[in-house]
């Protein structure tokens, strides 16, 4: 009894010696023995009397941001995915995938299947406790589907997203329907962000009508005092020469064109897209590229009458002599 005794405290003394002579190993230098710093700016481990690089390319697990004050550091500090407007909870409640499989890519078994419905049901149902959480959730989708649709970037989301929640919490909804709603949101962020799109597209991909989306649009804009310039026909200019695989040229003319016809008194009460196409295709006819009035007039959602005015219009502005 007393040699195993003896034996055992024998190993335990062995082994904790053993760990205190790696945990030293790691902190002083293999070639002089002196102690090892750490430089943080390049990334390596040195040794502070001979200059041996023990390690190198280590890994910052450090903040990305600096901070100057302790005031700063408490409010920059956070854990996990930043917050956004485009989530009904700000992305700040967990997710449980769909797929039925473990950290390792195998698949549950059919208690832990029943187990994990459960728990995604019962998620979902804290996620959304109340009436006005489910209408973000409802209206923010719409949002995000109908963006993605539009091909518009994530800051229009995310403005779109804010002016629906101003429209909620200021109780704008009543009477209108949440599509409608969201819809004109959109509508009114791209328009802010400088890549609008017109209301024929966005009626396209909404579940509203194109009366219902400017009538509830004028409301929006009104009760907010959102701050909404008239559309500029050369934001259109780039996504119709990009469209119609057109050279930068064109794309160019098109904006002098465009400029030549505002100095000239033409843009006022004229529709943007159709100025923005027929400048397009004016462009490109100057440029010598080949482009029809009807390729136009299906990527920019207008009728070939249209362009057939508004492009004499815009010669005659800016003095362009034909053949």
């Amino acid at each position: 009894m007393s040699d195993t005794r003896i034996r055992a405290f024998t190993d335990e003394n062995r082994t904790e010696s053993t760990d205190a002579e790696e945990r030293e190993d790691a902190t002083t230098c293999p070639e002089c023995g002196a102690r090892l710093e750490t430089d943080t700016e390049r990334g390596e481990t040195v040794c502070s009397e001979c200059g041996l690089v023990v390690e190198e390319d280590e890994i910052d697990r450090g903040p990305e941001w600096r901070a100057f004050d302790s005031a700063e550091k408490d409010e920059k500090s956070r854990v996990g995915a930043p917050t956004t407007k485009m989530m009904h909870d700000k992305g700040l409640s967990t997710n449980i995938g769909w797929q039925d499989k473990d950290a390792y890519g195998n698949s549950l078994s059919s208690r832990q299947r029943q187990k994990m419905q459960r728990l995604r049901t019962w998620n979902e149902r804290f996620r959304t406790r109340d009436s006005k959480e489910r209408n973000l959730k409802q209206a923010l989708g719409e949002i995000d589907r109908m963006a993605s649709a539009l091909g518009l970037p994530e800051n229009v989301r995310e403005t779109a997203s804010v002016i629906y929640r101003r429209a909620l919490d200021e109780d704008l909804l009543p009477g209108r329907s949440i599509e409608g709603v969201a819809t004109a949101s959109l509508y009114a962020a791209a328009r802010q962000a400088g890549v609008p799109r017109s209301l024929d597209e966005v009626e396209r991909v909404s579940r509203v009508e194109k009366m219902e989306l400017t009538r509830t649009y004028r409301y929006i804009i009104r009760e907010l005092n959102l701050e909404v310039k008239p559309a500029d026909p050369e934001s259109y200019v780039p996504r119709f020469a990009s469209d119609l695989e057109l050279s930068d040229e064109v794309e160019r003319r098109a904006r002098e064109l465009i400029e030549a016809a505002r100095e000239d008194g033409i843009l006022s009460g004229k529709s943007p897209v159709g100025l923005a196409a027929a400048s397009v295709y004016a462009s490109a006819l100057l440029c010598n590229e080949k482009v029809t009035q009807s390729e136009v007039s299906e990527v920019a959602d207008i009728s070939e009458v249209t362009i057939r005015n508004r492009y004499k219009e815009l010669l005659e502005a800016g003095e362009v002599v034909t053949a």
